[in-house]
């Protein structure tokens, strides 16, 4: 599992970071919100934690910035701020906890993992098959009945084709299905997400040349519609 940690204060960073690092989380840091978009939207990360308080751009932009391109990986806020007013903005930005400052590590580190489980329950529960104009696509087994009859699926071609249908409405990065799929030691030319991207429209698209599900976002990366 990738966390963002976001937070400007080095110390606390530091502690966080470890106490996350020795439960096996990798952690990725920013210490301010415009390094932290960067990070957002060029790397994969499976939770959120941010702070309010931070410099460039403010945790609750950031938070909202997030949620226009992925509502659902989960974002805990990181306060000094422990206002009711401060905590009702956040949940409005689209914030799923609300931690305040100073907090007990332990207690971080269990709402972090229930945040965890809720979202790897929700996204589990709604893509073990998954059906679409006539479609069908069993990632269990990895086969498929697309507008040329049955056929099965690559273990590259179900991974990413679950990648996109999880974040089914949201542009999804070359950068982030390539850390996803391929993990991060040795990535392929983005030519090859190009390849597979030609080869779901052969499979399930009425008219390829005209897709209505797997779309191309140029200079950014693709779009599942279902």
């Amino acid at each position: 599992m990738r966390i963002l940690l976001v937070e400007d204060e080095e110390n606390i960073r530091d502690v966080v970071k470890l106490n996350l690092e020795l439960e096996n989380y990798e952690v990725i840091t920013a210490d301010n919100g415009k390094t932290a978009l960067k990070h957002f939207h060029e790397q994969h990360f499976d939770i959120v934690l941010l702070d309010v308080m931070l410099p460039e751009v403010d945790g609750f932009q950031v938070c909202e910035q997030i949620r226009l391109t992925n509502s659902n990986i989960p974002i805990m806020m990181l306060t000094a701020k422990d206002g009711a007013l401060d905590r009702i903005t956040g949940l409005k930005k689209g914030a799923d906890d609300y931690l305040t400052k100073p907090f007990n590590l332990e207690e971080m580190l269990l709402r972090v993992q229930n945040l965890l489980r809720r979202s790897n329950k929700e996204i589990g529960s709604n893509t073990e098959s998954y059906e679409f104009n006539n479609n069908e696509v069993n990632f269990i087994t990895y086969e498929a009945k697309g507008q040329g009859g049955n056929f099965n699926l690559t273990k590259k071609e179900a991974m990413l084709l679950k990648l996109l249908i999880d974040r089914k409405g949201e542009v999804v990065s070359r950068q982030q299905i390539l850390q996803a799929v391929w993990g991060y030691d040795v990535y392929p030319s983005t030519r090859t997400i190009d390849n597979f991207i030609l080869s779901f429209r052969k499979y399930f698209e009425t008219n390829p040349k005209s897709p209505k599900h797997f779309l191309s976002i140029r200079g950014v990366g693709y779009k599942f519609v279902g």
